[in-house]
């Protein structure tokens, strides 16, 4: 099987062109090639396929083999592939993903994409669709109770569900500790991503991020734009911009509330091609 390697702020996927590979038993292959010591090494397998309801299809394996809806990182790395590699020569296209249709504007230099804007669509803030048990219909800044401490969490999905918890620190998290906790949480009926975030100022925020099905990661997209509205809805931020620092690089996220679209720019970058023999 022939691969690319990429990652957007360190969140790192092998990529699979699937105009010209089949990937049989993706779950599995998924498991093996994500592996840090016995395969590639990533958090998960992104393969790139034709689509009839957009110009390309991206499906989404988690390293533990699940079945990812969206991946904001992942989907700017499939705009640099296909611009890259001569799938398109267009700088507007569209994306399928199991969280619908994405736009996205590529910023092209040299003949290489070096940032991406998306169209990340509408937040979801419903509770019930998110989705999280609560009986409210939205969850912004409520307490709960996980490893016998008190959190606040607000809920969003941005294609996935999302628990953003702000915090004093983030650098002295035991977040391997504290985020199997939040994704095995009983409120969470699809398990949850979560971050932690500290705010740095109006404008800026810092998150470490524990991504379902695949631990803690240096980025995370659609966290990142959950970070944004979570951080609009609870008037830690001004305005509608956000700047949000990960461990592996920085995005900018706007929510367009008149619209009431996040737009999620960032990097993309190709760390390596590779084959292996499955």
């Amino acid at each position: 099987m022939k691969f690319t390697k990429m990652h957007g702020c360190g969140n790192d996927y092998v990529y699979v062109n699937c105009f010209q590979e089949t990937v049989e038993h993706p779950e599995e292959v998924s498991r093996r090639i994500s592996d840090r010591h016995f395969g590639i090494g990533a958090d998960g397998l992104i393969l790139i396929k034709p689509s009839e309801k957009a110009d390309f299809e991206m499906d989404m394996y988690n390293a533990d083999g699940s079945s990812g809806a969206m991946c904001g990182n992942g989907i700017r790395c499939v705009a640099k592939y296909v611009y890259d590699y001569g799938l398109t020569d267009q700088t507007s296209i569209s994306v399928d993903t199991k969280s619908g249709v994405k736009y996205l504007d590529l910023m092209v230099k040299d003949g290489r994409v070096e940032q991406v804007r998306v169209n990340m669509g509408a937040p979801e803030l419903t509770a019930s669709r998110i989705p999280v048990l609560s009986e409210a219909e939205q969850v912004i800044g409520r307490p709960v109770e996980i490893g016998g401490e008190e959190y606040r969490y607000t809920a969003v999905s941005m294609g996935n569900p999302h628990a953003v918890v702000f915090v004093e620190e983030t650098d002295c998290l035991e977040l391997e500790k504290i985020g199997p906790l939040f994704e095995h949480y009983s409120g969470f009926p699809d398990r949850i991503n979560t971050e932690f975030v500290k705010v740095l100022d109006d404008r800026t925020v810092q998150m470490r991020v524990w991504e379902r099905g695949s631990g803690e990661t240096l980025a995370c997209g659609t966290g990142a734009c959950a970070v944004a509205v979570a951080a609009v809805l609870n008037g830690v931020v001004k305005g509608n911009q956000v700047t949000v620092k990960l461990l592996g690089g920085t995005l900018q996220v706007e929510w367009d509330r008149e619209k009431n679209l996040v737009f999620m720019t960032g990097p993309a970058a190709v760390v390596f091609d590779g084959e292996i023999n499955l």
